[in-house]
């Protein structure tokens, strides 16, 4: 469908992941904010289930295409091509060398995300969530000195600026003690300077 739409809610649902208590698991590509493929010939398709179920659409093919770690090259640097599923044109733009160091880049989020996990005492381990008061769409919690807001609502939504803003998923504004998030975005706050 909507690749700019679906990457944005993505990204949104991922910082939302990300915030919450317990481990975190990242699947393959995802850090990359890759698509899942749904082009793949016939021909090329490897899912045992994909055959028992006698070509039906779906299945895990296109999520399974190799990684791209560089802008050009064979299989944009996975391997020499070998009997890997195809990637698209294009991917070399998503791949790993064209978004380290890119600013807004899904992988960059992801790395800040990781990041801020490590350094935030009330990310990831433990179990308490304060849920906040929030306009309707939108989820708010509080971990110790830390607040999460996710924007689901399809609008844009002004909110209170918890504190200083750690990360966002998309363009956030703030202004005299409040922040506006558009749709489908998450925002990561600490309470402490």
């Amino acid at each position: 469908g909507d690749r700019e739409l679906g990457l944005r809610r993505a990204r949104a649902a991922s910082l939302l992941m990300l915030a919450l208590p317990g481990s975190a698991y990242i699947y393959q590509g995802e850090e990359l904010g890759l698509p899942d493929v749904v082009d793949l010939p016939d021909e090329v398709r490897q899912d045992p289930a994909y055959f028992r179920g006698a070509g039906q659409d779906g299945f895990r093919d296109g999520c399974r295409v190799p990684i791209p770690w560089t802008r050009t090259g064979s299989s944009y640097g996975f391997g020499n091509g070998g009997s890997w599923l195809p990637q698209p044109d294009g991917w070399g733009e998503l791949s790993i060398e064209a978004q380290t160091g890119t600013a807004g880049s899904t992988l960059e989020l992801y790395r800040a995300a990781l990041a801020a996990r490590r350094t935030q005492p009330d990310l990831g381990a433990g179990d308490s969530v304060e849920w906040l008061r929030a306009p309707e769409g939108v989820l708010a919690f509080r971990r110790g000195e830390f607040v999460c807001v996710a924007n689901t609502s399809g609008e844009s939504v002004t909110t209170p600026a918890y504190g200083r803003l750690l990360l966002a998923s998309g363009e956030v504004t703030e202004a005299d003690g409040e922040a506006k998030l558009p749709a489908d975005t998450t925002t990561w706050w600490t309470t402490t300077p």
